[in-house]
């Protein structure tokens, strides 16, 4: 704010300087001539009205064309060197010179004000010597200074102007820039937010909703049993309660940890195990897995994703297939590591359903965010395929 105020109150008396110069310029000139009866003094006072009508309309002048800067100086010097022609020549029309001299430093590059600058100076050397000899050239070399005085004043204030003008244009900028950020961190948090959001939904949907959908269907199967065959009914409640007691213990470490059995203890082939075999004793439906011997070291995240891929398409057999037998292959191909779960059931159709949920949409975004691909389509044979293919870095794939 100091520096604003420094460089604009130097503008300010620059500006004033000029408008002071010109009527002690014009006062003591015309003064004279009228006392004297001079021929020349309604000329004198025409001559220093424009240079008084220029200097006050020299924003306009400028702006009028591109060359307005060279037809403002051209005709103000004119001007001086036409009242330094009217007699008695009085050298005092050269001090007009001080406000060209600061006018042209803020219009031209350095090499014009050089030469605008030593054409003022000529002209003041002529007028001297041409008034007052040859000796009376000693007194020009004062009107010099004073012209290169002026230049180099209205240059650094025209400098601070700009450096002020350029730091708030910077100033404008920075909180521009600032409030960006914010907007973008406020956007960052939402979107963090909203991801977790839905990673929690497909922990939940991945480990309770498959445990609460087997039990679903055993309870359903017990039920019928129950008038027929309660030995066997309660045999498969039994299994519902192993189930969910299995189920709360994975809500339990998913909430305390967002953590899955098979990415904290597991390798992924064991924790497939344990799934079909769960899967086959709770459903009846026979799973025939195969992991391939070569599979690589597995990162967590993939692991997880193959694993909730073989748990969701194993899910969705039981509720839609009316499948009597599935089959789960893990194998690595061409630099990716690729889980297939088929069944012979009813085929797509009866599928499409969990569409609408949490399940393959899940899936379908834990894929994606591995860089791999979900494919869910009709098996040749009947039923459906669910695929999931995953790239694998290069030291896995060497490995």
């Amino acid at each position: 704010m100091a520096e604003r105020s420094s460089s604009q109150f130097s503008l300010s008396m620059l500006n004033l300087a000029g408008y002071f110069i010109v009527p002690a310029v014009a006062i003591p000139m015309l003064a004279e001539l009228f006392r004297n009866d001079a021929p020349g003094r309604w000329l004198a006072s025409g001559l220093l009205a424009l240079f008084t009508l220029f200097y006050a309309g020299r924003e306009r002048v400028l702006k009028a064309a591109p060359w307005g800067a060279y037809l403002y100086t051209s005709v103000q010097t004119l001007v001086v060197v036409a009242l330094l022609a009217i007699p008695p020549h009085q050298l005092i029309v050269v001090v007009l010179f001080f406000v060209l001299s600061s006018e042209v430093t803020m219009m031209y590059p350095p090499r014009v004000i050089a030469g605008w600058l030593t054409l003022f100076s000529l002209i003041t050397l002529v007028a001297y010597v041409r008034v007052g000899g040859s000796d009376a050239a000693a007194a020009v070399p004062i009107y010099v200074a004073g012209y290169i005085f002026f230049a180099i004043f209205a240059h650094q204030t025209a400098r601070a102007e700009n450096a002020r003008a350029e730091s708030e244009r910077l100033l404008l900028e920075l909180q521009a820039a600032h409030r960006q950020l914010q907007d973008y961190a406020a956007q960052a948090e939402e979107l963090a937010v909203q991801q977790e959001r839905n990673r929690l939904a497909r922990e939940m949907h991945d480990t309770l909703g498959h445990r609460l959908t087997v039990s679903s269907v055993q309870l359903q199967a017990a039920q019928r049993l129950i008038p027929s065959a309660p030995e066997r009914a309660g045999q498969m409640v039994g299994a519902v309660l192993e189930e969910i007691r299995a189920g709360l213990g994975e809500l339990r470490r998913t909430v305390a940890t967002l953590r899955t059995p098979v990415e904290a203890d597991l390798a992924l082939g064991p924790a497939l195990k344990r799934l079909t075999d769960d899967f086959q004793r709770a459903t009846g439906i026979a799973i025939q897995l195969s992991v391939a011997d070569d599979l690589p070291e597995l990162t967590a995240s993939q692991r997880h994703a193959l694993y909730r891929g073989a748990q969701e398409g194993l899910t969705n057999i039981q509720k839609h297939a009316g499948a009597g037998a599935a089959w789960i292959d893990l194998i690595c191909v061409d630099g990716t590591v690729a889980l297939r779960v088929r069944d012979d059931g009813l085929g797509l159709a009866a599928n499409a359903g969990d569409q609408t949920g949490f399940g393959l949409p899940g899936l379908y975004e834990r894929a994606t965010q591995l860089g791999g691909q979900l494919t869910v389509s009709s098996a040749p044979a009947g039923g459906v395929e669910l695929l999931m293919t995953l790239p694998l870095a290069p030291e896995q794939s060497h490995g």
